[in-house]
């Protein structure tokens, strides 16, 4: 580290944040970052049980008993570096210029992990909390998605846990730290369309069918609906086409299929089924041949009240004096699969600015506040 090592003047925070950050944990790999977290609950008294599937690493985390549970929950895995040229200093080696710390995961979301770490630890330090408190921690967040948090829920929700709340520790704050926490998320469905025609040579038009002329009007028209008005928490389902591919290279074939690739996001005002339907009825009227291989990657949620949401705005007010925004925006996270389960559920992170980016990086200062609006609301809930 260029500035400093374990131990160093920057808090505890800092330094578990820069062990997890020189831990190489490209997804779904999580280079053992849940043992280090393992190392530091086990004297706080935690079980642990790795639940883990197909190469992925999920760590299942629990002290005390009964009601209420309370999960925090985070991943250990980060997205590609990108140019390694472009970055200013190494990706996995946690370095300080002018009071940031850069890194890959620094934002996304290692801080986010070891601030609940460090708020535990401190919460525990004064007195046992009542009910549970469990931490749910996955290396498949930033890739498919399919074996991580989504495979955990399926076990521990087979064996009858229920939780009560859910803090994510996704970098959810805009430009100053707590000024915004996401309650809820849209849904995400997505659809590999291929459009089937018949061969044939541009000459002779009435000898084959050109797909591509079946699909146009069909994408033209779901581009030009209304799916739903949205409401006072979502904006309306957008609709995007995100690929397009169809011919044989030759100026002079007609092809004999096209392929698109689209994607609703959606929000509460529809469901996956019912978006389905209209886009098959559209289909139906322009395509006489097709195959719609549909993708569903979470159903939208929202937390806009309850015990949660009260604890999470004062304990921001407490810290910065100011009460948060309300955010329902932004892609998915694991909250997708936790919500539906039945926790009131937030996103409570620093801030996004530098997430997925070249010289991703948080700032020192917010690392010890964040951990000190968990252990706000820690207090609140199990204190």
């Amino acid at each position: 580290m260029a500035d400093g090592n374990n131990n160093s003047p920057h808090g505890a925070v800092f330094d578990l944040l820069s062990e997890l950050i020189s831990r190489r944990s490209l997804t779904p790999d999580d280079a053992g970052c849940c043992d280090l977290l393992e190392s530091r609950l086990a004297p706080l008294g935690f079980r642990f049980e790795r639940i883990d599937a197909e190469g992925v690493t999920n760590l299942w985390a629990t002290l005390g008993s009964g009601a209420p549970l309370m999960i925090l929950a985070g991943h250990t895995d980060v997205v590609p570096t990108g140019p390694l040229e472009k970055w200013l200093s190494d990706p996995f080696t946690p370095t300080v210029r002018d009071g940031v710390l850069y890194g890959r995961g620094a934002a996304d979301m290692k801080s986010g992990i070891a601030a609940m770490i460090c708020a535990v630890e401190r919460v525990l330090a004064t007195g046992p909390l009542r009910g549970t408190l469990a931490f749910l921690i996955t290396s498949d967040e930033e890739g498919m998605a399919r074996h991580g948090t989504r495979h955990v829920v399926e076990v521990l929700r087979a064996r009858g846990v229920k939780p009560d709340y859910a803090i994510v520790g996704e970098a959810s704050s805009n430009e100053t730290l707590g000024d915004r926490i996401v309650v809820g998320r849209r849904g995400s469905l997505g659809c590999n369309l291929r459009v089937l025609g018949k061969q044939g040579h541009v000459a002779y038009p009435h000898k084959g069918d050109n797909p591509v002329h079946r699909l146009m009007p069909a994408l033209a028209e779901m581009v030009a609906t209304q799916w739903d008005a949205g409401n006072a928490h979502f904006p309306p389902t957008s609709f995007q086409i995100s690929n397009f591919h169809s011919g044989t290279g030759a100026n002079n074939v007609i092809p004999g299929e096209a392929d698109v690739v689209f994607n609703f996001r959606y929000c509460t005002e529809s469901t996956a089924e019912s978006l389905k339907a209209r886009v098959h009825a559209i289909l139906d009227r322009h395509c006489p041949r097709y195959e719609a291989d549909w993708w569903h990657t979470g159903e939208p949620f929202l937390t806009e009240q309850g015990e949660l949401i009260r604890a999470a705005v004062a304990s921001i007010q407490d810290l910065t004096g100011s009460a948060p925004e309300f955010f329902t925006g932004g892609g998915t996270s694991d909250a997708r699969f936790i919500a539906p389960w039945g926790a009131q559920t937030v996103e409570l992170g620093p801030i996004n600015d530098s997430i997925h980016k070249l010289n991703e990086h948080v700032k020192i200062e917010d690392l010890e506040r964040l951990s000190r609006l968990y252990e706000g609301i820690l207090r609140r809930l199990l204190g």
